[in-house]
Parts: structure tokens; C-alpha cells; sequence
């Protein structure tokens, strides 16, 4: 019989479930709260209850080609980097192509998931939803988690002595729409992640002044990179990853340290990290260093206290007269619907999973949790990697590893965060794109081999190597090969830089290399490539 697996949240973790149940033969059933699709990305006026929330002006902070699912490219006029109603098209045409709305039930929330009676023989759940008043119980084969951790905003007020003396007005950057509501005022912004300065930017234009609290700092990386090349796309390659993970910690912090002050000195602005030694996801912005350099924005350092209308700050200054406080804080990852017995965030917000989707305790592996992570790249092919295999896992086709052995990949993640990154709350969470992508390809069988493309197919290899690790290159091989896959790989530049040739102009024949400085530049691409191709195929 077909397993029944129910999927939890149709954003763009709920919808690519669907997909990959429906390639592996699996009949899903996702329940969505809300009345449509989109997830996080769907931006309402009101803040809904139990749904992600963002602000009118949000951009993505990838790139389209590196965020798009794996066989479904982001249409060739879509700009490189998208307002998030562009996303919420794009989730759209996904959803439109492969018939996934007819499996989605709207306005249904799910309101507890236990395990059904008899659990340790068959893996069942039992699931209860709500829609318009009327609850109903089901027994599922498998789970898909796919709600998000962007709904509980995580507001410590304790670490702010004298905030209730406050008389003006603070919110959870949750709950911040528009820059409406900050004419000719004094805020104050509290942290300093991607939220917190895209928030001071925006209301900057509208506010009086805009003051920018943290404690720890952060680099600033622009969207738009050498010769204007959307900066992800230039930097999340195998070649670069390869190289600056094989230098020596130390050294790897300096040369990453000397290319995040490529664009500005951040000592100059006061953002330079405090542990700027260890990986932190910057901040992709385009705009709050000339802010900073213009006095719109000004950077304090963390704060001492508060009183009814003012902050003191751990250097003795003050801000007098200030009317509104965001805390851009972070959020608290939930699951409401599952008991603690299954699953308990620890005191940091951290789950121990095995890769991020799996847990190991669990008698029968017919649970997995999709986007409870943070990586440093696009979410949408991560998620999707993710439902690739955990359906594989659900139908048969692929086995985890003994509980024993997911204990100690669990411990040995554990240590290496610890190691590699700022400390900070949800520290786990944080990954590497590429490495991580990798690990879960491993394990569905879609790894694309560079070795033997570089003697079958040696531009294929050629892109995948140097070029961005763009999604697609999970589609050339394996379960759920797709024949458009090398298109796709070939055709990415022409996508990206499309849309934005909007007034042709003429090569200008002056500007072009002559034949001796091709030839030479030929041959030095030529070595480098057969040098990091022997590191490759010796780590591989």
C-alpha cells in the first residue's frame, strides 16, 4: 500500500515535499494554516499568528541561481536578486508546474502529532487538525516538518536593565511592516544580523536618526561584486571552498578577514567583528555602510541600561529623547504540535538531528524536519535535498546508519561548530552550503563526479569546478536525474546578467585582450585547474 505522508507547512520546504513524495511514490497531504502558499515569503500588512513575518522591503540576500530549486530554474527575466514578492511568483510557477496545490488543504492547522498506539512496529503518527472548528484525527505513515523557525521571536528583556521604566515604544523585529510609522523619530535597533540592518536602512530615509546596537559585530558584504557579478555567485564555488578550508585556521581568518575589508574598513565603521576569527554569517547589505558614512545610522556598542527615555550604553554614552526600540533578537525555533518526549530544544535553542533532518532515538524513522538550519546560502535547494531524502528513507530505498553511529556524527558536528564559528545562540544551526549540500547528495547518490566528468564531459567539469555550486548540479546524476540539468549549469551566467542588459550597448573592440595575454591566461587557468583537481580527487 502507498505510504501517507503528511506534510506540515506549505512554504518552500512544504511545497518541495510534496514534489519529492510524489517522485517516490509516497501520497502526500500538507496542511497549511493559512489561507495560501509561501510561507515566509507571503508578505501581509498583519502580522499572522503561528506564520514567518517579514518587512515590505525585503530582498533576498541570494542570488536567483543559487537559491532556486533543483530542477526548476527561476525564470531568465526575473532579476538577479528578488523583492520577496518576486519569490512569492516564483513559489507560485513551482507550485503551478509540477500540480502540487491539488495536495495542499488550506486554513487547517495541525494541533498535535503523537505516536500512534502502535508506533515501534509500524512508525505511524496520529495527527490532529483544526479547520474552522472542527478537528479531525488521522493516522499518517510519516511526518515532514516544515513550519519554519522564524515565527517565535526570542525577546530576552532580562538583558536589558530598566526596560520597563521605558515609556516609549519597542516591538520584536517581527512585528516591524514599514517605515510608516518612524517619521522625524529617534530609534534605536538592537543586534546586528541581517534583519537589524536591513531594518535601520530602511527606516533611516524616514527617521530622525537611527541608532544600531551590538555587542559582537558583524562584516558587511555588498550583493554586487567584482565587474558587478552577484557576490555568491563569484565566492560559493568548489575551487575557492576547497582552497581557503585547506589553509590553516589562522590564516583562512586573515584572508577572509582582508576580503570583507575589500569593500570598506569596518574598524572605521565600527562594525568590525569582536571574534573575527571565527565564521559568522555576514550581513548582505548594500546600503548601511553609506548610511553610516552619510549619519543616518550610527553604531553604538551593547547597551548598560535603559531608563524612561533614554539608553545608556557600555561606554558611558547616551541617547536622550529616543521614542522607538526594535530588537532584531532572533527567534526560538518550536514545534508546538510535537510533545517533548519527541522532541526538546536544548538552553541554546539547538536540537541534537542527525544532519539537520533526523532523530536518532526514534524507534522507526518516519519523522524529519526540514529547514532547521541556517546555511550560508540559499534555503530552497537545501530543504529540497533534504525532502529528496528523507522520502528515500520513508519508501525503503535508503537506510540511515545504526543509532550509535548518528550519536557520534551528531557529537562530532557539535564539536566542529564550536570550533569553527562565533559563539552565539543557535551556533549548530550554522553550516557551510556547499560542504552540507554535499554530505546529503552523499547520501541520496547525486553527487555529481567531477573525475569522471572531466574525461566525459570536460566543460561540464570545467563549470561545476570554478563555476557557482548552483543548485542544478544536483539533478546530473542518481534518483531524480533531469535531463535539463547541464542546460541549466551551461546557461546560468545568461540568466543572471539577462535582465539587467536592459540598454544594449557595443563591445568596445578597444577593451579586448590581445592574443598573447588570452594565450597566457589560458595556460595559468589550465594549471590551476589540474592543481585543485589532484587536491580534489585526493580528499575525494
Amino acid at each position: 500500500m502507498t505510504k501517507r505522508v503528511a506534510i506540515i507547512g506549505a512554504g518552500c520546504s512544504g511545497l518541495a515535499a510534496i514534489k519529492c513524495c510524489l517522485e517516490e511514490d509516497l501520497e502526500p497531504t500538507c496542511f497549511e494554516k493559512s489561507d495560501d502558499i509561501g510561507g515566509l515569503w507571503r508578505y501581509t500588512d498583519a502580522v499572522e499568528e503561528g506564520r514567518a513575518s517579514i518587512y515590505h522591503s525585503v530582498v533576498t540576500n541570494t542570488s536567483k541561481e543559487m537559491m532556486s530549486y533543483t530542477d526548476f530554474p527561476m525564470p531568465a527575466e526575473f532579476p538577479a536578486y528578488l523583492h520577496n514578492s518576486k519569490v512569492l511568483d516564483y513559489l507560485r510557477l513551482y507550485a503551478e508546474h509540477f500540480r502540487l496545490l491539488k495536495y495542499v488543504y488550506f486554513k487547517t492547522e495541525v494541533c498535535r502529532v503523537t505516536k500512534h498506539a502502535n508506533f515501534n512496529t509500524t512508525g505511524q503518527w496520529d495527527v490532529i487538525t483544526m479547520n474552522n472548528g472542527t478537528q479531525k484525527k488521522e493516522i499518517f505513515d510519516a511526518i515532514l516538518v516544515g513550519n519554519g523557525h522564524f515565527f517565535k521571536p526570542y525577546l530576552p528583556l532580562d538583558s536589558f536593565p530598566g526596560i520597563e521604566k521605558f515609556k516609549g515604544h519597542y516591538i520584536h523585529s517581527r512585528f516591524y511592516k514599514k517605515s510608516d510609522d518612524y517619521h522625524g523619530k529617534t530609534v534605536l535597533v538592537v543586534g546586528i544580523g541581517n534583519s537589524a540592518g536591513d531594518i535601520s536602512t530602511d527606516i533611516s530615509s524616514a527617521a530622525k536618526q537611527v541608532y544600531v546596537s551590538t555587542r559582537q559585530g558583524s562584516w558587511v558584504l555588498s550583493r554586487v561584486s567584482n565587474h558587478g557579478f552577484p557576490i555568491d555567485m563569484l565566492y560559493s564555488t568548489r575551487c575557492y571552498f576547497r582552497i581557503i578550508n585547506a589553509l590553516p585556521r589562522s590564516l583562512r581568518a586573515k584572508v577572509i578577514a582582508k576580503q570583507m575589508n575589500s569593500w570598506f574598513d569596518h574598524q572605521n565603521y565600527g562594525l568590525h567583528p569582536k571574534d573575527w576569527s571565527m565564521m559568522k554569517e555576514p550581513i548582505v547589505n548594500d546600503y548601511l555602510p553609506s548610511n553610516i558614512l552619510c549619519g543616518a545610522v550610527r553604531v553604538k556598542p551593547s547597551i548598560k541600561k535603559f531608563t524612561e527615555t533614554s539608553v545608556i550604553f557600555e561606554d558611558g554614552t547616551e541617547i536622550s529623547d529616543l521614542d522607538f526600540i526594535i530588537f532584531a533578537t532572533g527567534y526560538s525555533i518550536a514545534f508546538p504540535f510535537l510533545d517533548d518526549s519527541v522532541i526538546k530544544m536544548d538552553d541554546e535553542n539547538n536540537v541534537r538531528l542527525y544532519k539537520y533532518v533526523f532523530l536518532p532515538h526514534l524507534e522507526k524513522q518516519t519523522l524529519a524536519f526540514l529547514g532547521v538550519l541556517q546555511p550560508f546560502g540559499g534555503v530552497f535547494p537545501v530543504v529540497e535535498l533534504q525532502c529528496r531524502w528523507a522520502t528515500r528513507i520513508f519508501n525503503g530505498k535508503t537506510q540511515l546508519p545504526s543509532l550509535r553511529k548518528m550519536e557520534d556524527c551528531i557529537q562530532r558536528k557539535h564539536d566542529k561548530q564550536i570550533k569553527s564559528f562565533t559563539k552565539c545562540r543557535n551556533q549548530t544551526l550554522q553550516m557551510h552550503f556547499i560542504e552540507y549540500m554535499d554530505e546529503v547528495a552523499v547520501e541520496i547518490g547525486v553527487l555529481p563526479s567531477i573525475a569522471q566528468l572531466l574525461f566525459t564531459d570536460t566543460r561540464l567539469a570545467y563549470h561545476i569546478f570554478f563555476g557557482p555550486c548552483t543548485p542544478y548540479q544536483y539533478r546530473l546524476k542518481g534518483p531524480g536525474k533531469w535531463t535539463g540539468a547541464r542546460k541549466a549549469i551551461l546557461t546560468q551566467w545568461d540568466r543572471t546578467l539577462s535582465p539587467s542588459r536592459t540598454r544594449l550597448i557595443p563591445k568596445d573592440q578597444g577593451s579586448k585582450f590581445n592574443f598573447k595575454r588570452k594565450l597566457c591566461m589560458l595556460v595559468l587557468v589550465m594549471f590551476i585547474f589540474i592543481g585543485v583537481y589532484c587536491i580534489s580527487m585526493t580528499s575525494d
